[in-house]
């Protein structure tokens, strides 16, 4: 039994309305990181977080869903490549799902800076011919940055943004509330 939500996806308001305002992004990205946040605090990761499986309330609250491959993080927690287990979506999971190794938190960060990516930019960071041609470039690929589209877009966010997806584990957000703490700064003065 799931909660109904009324309201739109997150992927249909930015086909319907992107690129969004950064202060929008900033709203959305942080109720987003909320949630991943107490579920990666309960050893949960959700593991497909894109625009698809967030729902927006109609007074728009954001509500991540699709918890349908989630898996509890353990000392051996591997993306299932092997065994033929979804893994996540391919435009937003992380280098460590495409490569198959371990999967922790920081793997729905990755995800989130994809969907941050988006929202700002109103496309996605890296597109591809194929699934496999994608994840080589989650790898082995920078895109450009967010400001290469939208030239008004605080460098903050962007610094933020970019972050979060470095394909480098140890380069990201080493939790949601890290990311979090960055927003607010970024909130309260958009040239910091």
């Amino acid at each position: 039994v799931m909660e109904l939500v009324e309201g739109n996806t997150l992927n249909e308001l930015i086909r319907e309305e992107g690129p969004l305002p950064y202060t929008r992004v900033i709203e959305l990205t942080k109720q987003i990181a909320g949630a991943l946040s107490v579920a990666h605090k309960h050893s949960l990761i959700h593991r497909d977080v894109k625009p698809h499986n967030v729902m927006l309330t109609e007074d728009g609250t954001a509500k991540i869903t699709d918890f349908g491959i989630a898996k509890a993080i353990n000392s051996s927690t591997l993306a299932d490549t092997i065994g033929g287990g979804v893994m996540g979506s391919v435009h937003y999971f992380s280098p460590e799902q495409a490569r198959g190794g371990h999967v922790d938190g920081k793997t729905d960060l990755y995800s989130l800076g994809i969907v941050l990516y988006e929202m700002l930019t109103g496309r996605l960071p890296f597109e591809g011919t194929n699934p496999v041609d994608i994840a080589l470039q989650h790898i082995n690929s920078v895109p450009l940055n967010p400001r290469d589209y939208i030239s008004d877009i605080p460098e903050a966010i962007e610094t933020v943004t970019m972050k979060a997806m470095n394909p480098k584990l140890s380069a990201r957000y080493m939790n949601a509330d890290e990311l979090i703490a960055d927003l607010d700064k970024i909130r309260n003065n958009p040239h910091v």
